[in-house]
Formats: C-alpha cells, structure tokens, sequence
C-alpha cells in the first residue's frame, strides 16, 4: 500500500493516478470513496453534519482501505489528523507532498467542491497539519512548481526497485 498525503493542492489525485498506472495497482481517492458510499459530496456532509463527524467518517473510510488490497491511496487533507488515522498509516509506505501555502491556494482557489476553502483561518490550519504530515510520512516529496509526472518519478525513486514499490 502506498499512501499519499499532504494539504489540499498537493497534487494526491493527480499524482496517485500516475503512479497507480506505473505500478499497476488500482487508485483510491478517500473523499471520492466518501461520495461514492455516501451520495452526497464532502461539502454537502460537511455543511450538514460538520467537519467532526466528516472526519470520523473519514477516518472509517480511510481504515478500511488502508486493510484491503494494495493500492495507491490519496487521503484527504486532514485525516492524517486523526489518531486512529495515524495509528493505521504506520504499517504502510507513507509519502507526504509538500507544498507550500501559496502555491495550494493558487492550485485550487477555483474550486468550489472544496469546503475548507472558506475558513478564515485556513492558513493556520494548514501550519498545524505540517506537523502530522512529517510524524507519519516515510517519505517526503517536494511538489512546488514541478510537473505531476517528474513528481511520480521522484516518489518511484524513493521508494525503491519495483518489489519495494509493491509493498
């Protein structure tokens, strides 16, 4: 299993999909899942339920990937801040995409789906996730200003030769 985090416009998605086609495992995003199982997007669960029980859903969502077949997974934003989400990561090939705070916000500032996106205080949410990306990735991949594909092919080169990369 590998497992992609990091703050919303990180290029998960993107990214997961490629290297997913690379290593010829399926590709599982956490929120579509959510809307797939659901029926309903993650804004719509978060403007009628709220963000605590979004991530407990998540969290539920994310646990029972995270024990399936192997894939490549990306997770939302912030479910490496729940602890039963962290607990669960540890046993598995975690890479971080960084980005930096100005680039996410010029990445998805159109995107209307994205219910974070309206917090005032969206810039210390995001300092207050650096912290529990780093305490559960076992790599960590620069995203700022570079292509997905060249992304894809440094995340493949830190993890290794292909039996490696299928763990």
């Amino acid at each position: 299993m590998i497992v992609l985090i990091g703050f919303m416009g990180a290029g998960k998605t993107t990214v997961g999909h490629l290297l997913a086609a690379e290593l010829g495992l399926p590709f599982a995003d956490t929120d579509l899942v959510i809307e797939q199982r659901t029926g309903r997007s993650v804004r719509d669960i978060f403007a009628a339920d709220g963000e605590p029980a979004f991530r407990e859903l998540e969290h539920t969502v994310t646990a029972e990937l995270l024990a399936g077949p192997d894939a490549v997974l990306a997770l939302g934003g912030g479910a490496v801040q729940h602890p039963g989400t962290q607990q669960a990561l540890r046993a598995h090939r975690v890479v971080y995409l960084e980005v930096g705070y100005a680039e996410s916000m010029r990445r998805v500032a159109h995107d209307e789906a994205r219910p974070m996106l309206r917090d005032p205080g969206l810039m210390a949410i995001y300092q207050r996730r650096l912290s529990s990306y780093q305490a559960v990735a076992t790599e960590q991949v620069a995203t700022g200003g570079r292509p997905a594909e060249a992304i894809c092919l440094d995340v493949l080169a830190r993890l290794g030769g292909p039996a490696e990369r299928r763990r």
